[in-house]
């Protein structure tokens, strides 16, 4: 990770800063800053979210960590060799990511987990620092439509060549693989629109690209 890929102390975005020190003010414990991207420093498979939950990672300060997404998501990167272990609790539970890192398309909490265009925007500077760090030939795992299409851009590629659909398989520039994925929130997991074997076959076909 470049230090450009990164500022713990953006507060580009207006709405998003307020919002942060509201959350501070009502909940001192949690970290309530960007939440910086969590892994492997050289990745062969980059997680890429939408941005943090209230009380998971901007609590914490781990990408879906204390969460209910991250149940899932935890769970099947121990499941494909990405994780040393299958629960991230907290930011020091000793837990590694291997040849994995997980960051999110906005690094702050927006309210209702509802970024709004101008904020996602303003963050893709980020994420784009991140991809053109991210290694020829690796992964890259999108979490929902926002996600994908902030890779999209990141990338600087034209939308609507591109098109967003569960276990679609994209080229990406340098022999990158684009996987989109339905989001693990609660929702999603809940209504069975996503299920633990359709997630499971997104990570076995980053592992079985990655050989």
């Amino acid at each position: 990770m470049t230090a450009s890929s990164f500022d713990p102390g953006c507060r580009r975005c207006a709405r998003l800063a307020t919002f942060l020190d509201e959350v501070k003010a009502t909940h001192p414990g949690y970290f309530c800053r960007p939440v910086p991207p969590f892994g492997d420093p050289e990745p062969r498979v980059l997680v890429v979210g939408l941005a943090p939950g209230l009380h998971g990672a901007n609590a914490t300060g781990r990408p879906f960590t204390g969460d209910f997404a991250g149940l899932l998501l935890y769970q099947t990167l121990f499941r494909f060799g990405f994780a040393s272990a299958p629960q991230s609790t907290a930011a020091d539970d000793g837990l590694r990511l291997i040849q994995c890192r997980i960051t999110n398309a906005v690094k702050c909490l927006p309210p209702q987990n509802k970024p709004v265009g101008e904020e996602i925007n303003n963050c893709r500077d980020f994420l784009q620092q991140e991809l053109a760090a991210f290694g020829a030939g690796g992964v890259v795992v999108a979490l929902g439509a926002i996600a994908h299409k902030s890779v999209i851009a990141g990338f600087g590629l034209r939308q609507k060549d591109f098109i967003f659909g569960h276990a679609a398989e994209h080229a990406m520039p340098r022999g990158i693989r684009l996987i989109d994925s339905y989001h693990c929130s609660r929702y999603n997991t809940q209504t069975r629109r996503l299920t633990e074997d359709m997630f499971a076959q997104v990570f076995a076909r980053a592992r079985a690209l990655l050989g």
